[in-house]
């Protein structure tokens, strides 16, 4: 016969979570808003969901399952019976609860600047707070090569002696999938001079990774590039855009009209500082509708702050955690300033994602917290990817 010990040891035993990994869902092509979610189930049950790439939600280990049910289309009677015997809960409030919860992140997907912490009620740690069992994204160096004439700083190329072959590329992105890595952007130098890049993005995007590139765009320019370029599924593109080149202008005539988010990244100078809410005027015009900011100098940070507020006025969208050019201030770095600025005097701390949130992999595989730091924390050909981040420093 059955104890009131053991029922009651029953009622409020551990439930045993999950299994760890990563999982991905894909809206159809016949959707009305196209959509990509990633799940990263812990070993302790919670989850993280990143919906589109971009925002991240830290889900306790039942919305977690939810989530997990949720990306596998499974039947909402299913879910209902399974879950209700797991936490032995009354099948009304686990229909009850699941069907809030999808219906919550479809409004995150089908409203993209819609905070989630205000209208969703999400629960939302402070960016990069909690630690994570790896990162969400890897910016991907794979050529410091750089265009004729361009200014050799803008890379540098004095760091490394050779560059990855494609097979060791797709062997990284392999490794990245399976350690639970959902986010790669492939940057350099200029990674459109590396002929294997759709070959690579193609590779990354069937492991069932979000892809991102950033470049100049002048390659883009030719119709059947780009074509092989969108063939491979890339979700994402950054021109680093030189407003008094007119191949810059051409390749965002030729990438805007596109079904691609096209964010279009600007440095502030000496040179364009006066001219820069209009330069922003007429990109707006052009129709563009995300943009990057940063500045060469602090000396141009109130030509920044005019600029990001001309955005704003624009309702032009303003991209900060993408990485930039080497030789640009990214505007991360920028957007700690700021907090520290306004946090000065007071409790709190401001924190960067580098090293919380994504790394850097140079040509050659060696794996940085961010680009321009020099501390190597291992390589990713031969290392272990685990032993890579807890090397790298969160502080």
């Amino acid at each position: 016969m059955t104890t009131i010990r053991e029922m009651i040891r029953r009622r409020f035993a551990h439930t045993e979570p999950l299994p760890a990994g990563i999982y991905q869902y894909q809206a159809p092509p016949e959707a009305d808003f196209p959509y990509r979610l990633h799940l990263r189930l812990e070993a302790d049950g919670s989850g993280i969901l990143i919906v589109n790439a971009s925002t991240v939600l830290h889900l306790n280990q039942t919305a977690a399952e939810y989530a997990y049910h949720m990306i596998k289309e499974a039947p909402k009677e299913a879910v209902t019976q399974q879950v209700a015997a797991r936490y032995r809960i009354s099948k009304d409030q686990v229909h009850k609860d699941f069907t809030d919860f999808m219906e919550r992140v479809f409004t995150l997907v089908n409203m993209p600047d819609l905070d989630p912490v205000t209208f969703l009620d999400f629960e939302r740690d402070t960016p990069y707070s909690r630690e994570i069992s790896a990162p969400y994204r890897l910016d991907c160096a794979i050529t410091y090569q750089l265009p004729e004439g361009a200014d050799p700083e803008a890379a540098p190329t004095k760091r490394v002696e050779r560059e990855l072959s494609t097979a060791e590329w797709k062997n990284i992105l392999e490794r990245a999938w399976q350690a639970g890595i959902p986010h790669i952007i492939f940057t350099g130098g200029e990674p459109t001079l590396r002929a294997d890049l759709p070959e690579l993005v193609a590779h990354a995007e069937r492991l069932g990774q979000v892809t991102g590139l950033l470049s100049d765009g002048y390659k883009l320019i030719n119709p059947e590039y780009l074509n092989e370029l969108l063939q491979t599924g890339l979700d994402h593109l950054m021109i680093v855009f030189h407003a008094d080149d007119d191949l810059a202008w051409k390749a965002l005539e030729k990438v805007l009209p596109e079904d691609l988010y096209t964010t279009v990244h600007l440095t502030i100078t000496p040179e364009n500082a006066s001219g820069i809410t209009e330069l922003i005027d007429k990109l707006d015009d052009f129709g563009v509708t995300s943009i990057s900011l940063s500045n060469s100098s602090p000396d141009l940070d109130e030509a920044l702050e005019a600029a990001r507020q001309r955005a704003a006025e624009c309702y032009i969208d303003l991209e900060w955690d993408l990485p930039v050019p080497y030789s640009d201030r990214n505007p991360v770095a920028l957007e700690l300033e700021e907090a520290e600025r306004e946090n000065a005097g007071e409790a709190g701390e401001v924190i960067s994602g580098a090293g919380r949130a994504w790394l850097y992999i140079e040509p050659d595989g060696d794996v940085l917290r961010e680009q321009g730091r020099t501390t190597v924390l291992g390589n990713a050909m031969s290392g272990d990817w685990g032993e890579i981040w807890r090397k790298a420093p969160k502080d």
